[in-house]
């Protein structure tokens, strides 16, 4: 049997259609694009704190620069459980901060910068420091404290299982500063590793110009010409040893309070 529709009936049905639809559409538009904000926001986010582990007792600490960091005791170490951002040594002596390109990459001495060169970085993910920094004997470390050495870095990872898959428990959990999955990072030694990213030796920077990928750290080296760095990202729980050949790379820095 056919189905008779009536024309009047018809038009009507089509206008209630049409409302709804003109209705529904700009719905629709904005769902998206809070949803694409709520994305956006809960990575590269330097406005939200730190979220550091609520089970772990942290002391604190302040730098020369008056910048105060939470501390982690893990096994027999206790670290900084925030990256460094001062911005001068040991006896009060500035270090530079360098923003040009070219000029960082002719660097043969201590020099610090913010993340592509926005000090609100700078806030959650610390400064990136250079090599020749570390090895300036008026050193950057607070007074008590010293740059982490590669046989310190050993030791915690040790202690946190591996190489293979201490990433998870020094991480910051979540995506809020890391870029998703970071699925398995509980950061259950309280480290509270985070995604500082680096400048390459010219001056440029990693990632294009965007943190929230990865973190490299600085440790320091019995043999200076081929200082190590630690880093781990946000997919997965490895923890990556390499050898750096030029100084003028800038890496975050951790440090561990001297015995």
């Amino acid at each position: 049997m056919k189905r008779i529709i009536n024309s009047k009936t018809s038009r009507a049905t089509m206008k209630v259609k049409s409302l709804i639809y003109l209705l529904f559409i700009p719905s629709i538009l904005i769902l998206q694009f809070t949803g694409c904000k709520k994305t956006d926001s809960n990575s590269n986010n330097s406005n939200n704190p730190i979220v550091f582990n609520p089970q772990k007792t942290y002391d604190v600490l302040t730098d020369q620069s008056g910048n105060i960091y939470r501390t982690i005791t893990i096994g027999t170490q206790t670290w900084m459980a925030e990256n460094l951002k001062t911005t001068k040594y040991r006896n009060g002596d500035p270090i530079p901060d360098i923003t040009n390109n070219s000029s960082w990459g002719n660097l043969t001495t201590g020099a610090y910068c913010d993340f592509n060169n926005n000090s609100s970085n700078s806030k959650i993910y610390g400064k990136l420091y250079n090599y020749y920094s570390i090895l300036d004997s008026r050193n950057i470390a607070p007074s008590g404290w010293h740059v982490a050495t590669t046989a310190e870095w050993n030791v915690l990872l040790a202690n946190c299982g591996g190489w293979a898959t201490a990433g998870d428990t020094l991480k910051e959990s979540g995506v809020l500063h890391w870029f998703s999955p970071n699925s398995a990072a509980n950061n259950g030694t309280g480290f509270t590793a985070l995604p500082g990213s680096s400048r390459n030796d010219d001056g440029s920077w990693e990632a294009l110009g965007i943190i929230g990928y990865y973190g490299t750290w600085w440790s320091y080296s019995t043999n200076p010409t081929y200082p190590y760095s630690f880093g781990m990202d946000y997919s997965t729980a490895n923890v990556v040893n390499s050898a750096i050949n030029n100084k003028t790379r800038g890496f975050s820095v951790r440090c561990v309070k001297d015995n």
